[in-house]
């Protein structure tokens, strides 16, 4: 009678913790790459062999749709939380707390580490959360202050660190003990778009970054290749934007329509503007006036599909530039007049050339599947699935949106 007891004991023990081990070890690698203003067509270039492969034996979606505005930080943490900007806290790469004065701008460390401006929660804590070991080399609002919103390896951001040492560190943590190894990694490459502001999306050196960045594709690949982890990741490869042409030609001073009584946040293609107490009808009714190469808003009025109205640091008034033009006022207008770069990104997410790129492979996901335009804020629901956990319930993004590239 014994001998049954144990022998049923072990047999019972056995079936529950086979099952627990197996899933410890069939937890799947994620890498997110992002590869900053790499616009949506790139990869039509004939340039992009690394990416051709993933094209022709991965997911590839035809376009990644941003969130507006279609900057860089904004677009990361909606990436990384799911949520539009105008919730999870970071509207525009530069804005200003209009209560107390602060201001936000990507430039400044203090105030990019400073955890009171993001309200969304990344994608690491959501796993660190749920006994997931996390890492990050250089995604935006990773090196907050606060150590419990941050991953479990982290580097701080130095703009001119070599590209190769960045897919370097990122393998280096894929070669720790089982036990300390992050199972999702998030890393970001800016080369696209530092030149396709320098120099616009159609010349040579954009063309010359887009090679580049093809190349650490191939380096990353063959590296994890070297680990033996290529069987077992799974890489997604997207972008935060694209890139269009600007020009000297396209220059609207707003200033001299409204006067230099509002308070005036932004100069590109999105403007804020804050008239004085009962004056927000009449500065309206000016811009809609002279509405010419721009689309003027307020925030009851502005359309629902931009989702930028609900942040209490989004002003009164918000103007959104025609593709290609530069807003300005008259603090601003002499340096963007002489500084004027040949391509800029902020615009309507729907115009086509706002639109970056999507492409994954690995065991999780579908072989050779073409798909059309993705939405990024689907991104966390989707790596939730990926990696089994339970994702946060105030999110704007839907897995229903993205599931389907899912094996």
């Amino acid at each position: 009678m014994k001998k049954n007891f144990l022998f049923f004991a072990l047999t019972i023990s056995i079936y529950f913790l086979i099952p627990i081990a197996l899933r410890a070890q069939a937890k799947p690698y994620v890498i997110l790459l992002s590869f900053d203003a790499f616009r949506w067509d790139y990869v039509n270039r004939g340039i992009t062999p690394n990416l051709d492969k993933i094209k022709a034996d991965g997911v590839w979606a035809l376009s990644l749709r941003p969130a507006f505005p279609s900057k860089t930080f904004p677009n990361h943490q909606t990436i990384i939380t799911g949520m539009y900007p105008e919730h999870h806290g970071i509207i525009h790469n530069d804005f200003t707390n209009p209560f107390t004065k602060e201001k936000y701008k990507i430039s400044d460390s203090v105030s990019v580490t400073d955890p009171k401006w993001y309200l969304g929660e990344a994608f690491w804590q959501t796993c660190e959360r749920q006994g997931i070991k996390t890492a990050s080399y250089f995604w935006p609002g990773s090196e907050l202050s606060d150590s419990t919103r941050r991953p479990t390896y982290y580097e701080h951001y130095e703009h001119k660190r070599n590209y190769y040492t960045i897919i370097k560190g990122v393998t280096a943590w894929l070669k720790l003990p089982y036990k300390d190894r992050p199972h999702f990694i998030a890393t970001y490459v800016h080369e696209t778009d530092d030149m396709g502001h320098r120099y616009g999306p159609n010349s040579p050196e954009v063309n010359r970054a887009i090679q580049i960045e093809d190349s650490l594709v191939g380096f990353l690949f063959n590296s994890l290749k070297q680990a033996n982890m290529l069987d077992s990741t799974n890489v997604i490869i997207l972008s935060d934007h694209g890139m269009t042409e600007v020009s000297k030609e396209k220059i609207i001073n707003i200033e001299e329509t409204i006067g230099s009584e509002s308070k005036i946040d932004g100069v590109g293609p999105v403007m804020m503007i804050e008239p004085k107490t009962g004056k927000i009808a009449e500065i309206y009714d000016k811009l809609k006036r002279n509405e010419d190469h721009y689309k003027v808003y307020t925030r009851d009025n502005i359309p629902e599909y931009y989702e930028f109205s609900e942040h209490p640091f989004i002003y009164s008034i918000i103007v959104i530039a025609d593709p290609g033009w530069t807003l300005v006022d008259n603090s601003s207008k002499a340096s963007v007049m002489k500084y004027q770069q040949a391509g800029n990104h902020g615009y309507d997410k729907d115009f086509i050339d706002m639109q970056g790129i999507f492409l994954a492979t690995g065991p999780v996901f579908k072989k050779a599947y073409r798909t059309g335009t993705l939405w990024n804020i689907d991104v966390y629901p989707l790596l939730c699935k990926i990696l089994g956990i339970i994702p946060r319930s105030n999110i704007d993004g839907k897995f229903e949106r993205i599931g389907f590239i899912l094996k």
